[in-house]
């Protein structure tokens, strides 16, 4: 029994010894501003990972430590680590951003360059082409229009030549009777 007895002081003792060790890299990695997080924690203590893990007390001392703003010995401005994930968050949107906005003028010049080129090399059609079309299709809705008004007063001629013949026709058929 007393062997028993032995190891298991032995094991308590042993225990709260990294426990020690890990509360105090704790504090000691809060004294110097360095990144606190489970893993920085354990590398100073010297323990593994998976020890901070299993005590729920421990882990929810380094959780706790870590959120907390860190008190910066230096001087100048500081910023939370928080402020400086949200910094980067802001910037890669920004930076995806002009990415889009430089994609969309490389093509814009690509094309007008293309059009330079094209027009230079006789390629293409006259500079004012959509102008040039634009009165083609004036043109052909005035040369319909102008049809249609040839083929009314075409009508209209056909009309009075007939309405002509029939009273030429009259006046010769009263000149005989005459």
């Amino acid at each position: 029994m007393n062997n028993t007895k032995c190891l298991t002081d032995g094991r308590r003792q042993d225990s709260e010894r990294r426990r020690a060790k890990i509360l105090a890299a704790l504090d000691q990695l809060a004294a110097r501003g360095d990144d606190i997080s489970v893993s920085a924690v354990s590398r100073a203590a010297g323990v593994h990972r998976s020890l901070i893990y299993r005590h729920p007390d421990l882990h929810a001392a380094v959780t706790t430590r870590a959120a907390e703003p860190q008190i910066s010995t230096a001087t100048g401005p500081s910023a939370s680590k928080q402020s400086l994930l949200t910094d980067i968050a802001n910037l890669t949107d920004r930076i995806r951003r002009q990415d889009a906005h430089i994609r969309h003028l490389e093509q814009r010049l690509a094309e007008a360059l293309g059009e330079q080129v094209w027009q230079q090399a006789g390629l293409g059609g006259p500079p004012d082409h959509d102008a040039l079309q634009k009165r083609v299709s004036q043109l052909e809705q005035h040369i319909t229009e102008l049809r249609q008004q040839l083929a009314d007063r075409e009508d209209d001629l056909d009309a009075a030549r007939a309405a002509n013949r029939e009273l030429i026709a009259s006046l010769n058929t009263t000149k005989d009777k005459q």
